[in-house]
């Protein structure tokens, strides 16, 4: 049974991300901590997953997220809808290499970005999931990966 409510939760990430590089106008709530130490939330589009282990966004390097993952990389991501409840804990690193920029580039942020996927200020944030609360098909578990 958890298998099963963890492989569609993982599917339902997968749902709602940017798909074949199309923005879809999905979108989860990332939490962050600020530099009070309160959680701060933010909403914003995943750009790739790998079922409930790993998902990928995209953002600048001076915006507000990069800045409280620097002074602190413990995330909450969570994704809901009337049908199911996603909600995973983890932590968030930076990446700025160029082959992975690239890899996870899509045509909407060129507006954010104009030097494309090689421009200096565009980063990925790598989420990490270390536990997860799922409810999915009316059932609930929780665990860790």
């Amino acid at each position: 049974m958890s298998d099963a409510i963890i492989k569609k939760a993982g599917e339902i990430i997968a749902n709602n991300t940017v798909t074949d590089g199309t923005y879809t106008g999905q979108s989860c709530v990332l939490s962050l901590i600020d530099s009070e130490g309160y959680p701060a939330a933010t909403v914003l589009t995943a750009s790739q997953s790998d079922g409930i282990k790993r998902i990928w966004f995209c953002t600048g390097l001076d915006s507000e997220k990069v800045k409280k993952i620097r002074k602190n990389n413990k995330a909450s991501v969570c994704f809901s809808a009337a049908e199911y409840g996603i909600t995973l804990v983890g932590e968030i690193e930076i990446i700025t290499d160029e082959v992975f920029k690239k890899d996870m580039w899509y045509p909407s942020l060129e507006g954010h970005f104009p030097k494309g996927a090689t421009d200096p200020q565009y980063c990925v944030l790598q989420f990490t999931t270390k536990r997860y609360s799922l409810f999915v098909d009316c059932q609930e578990i929780k665990g860790g990966v």
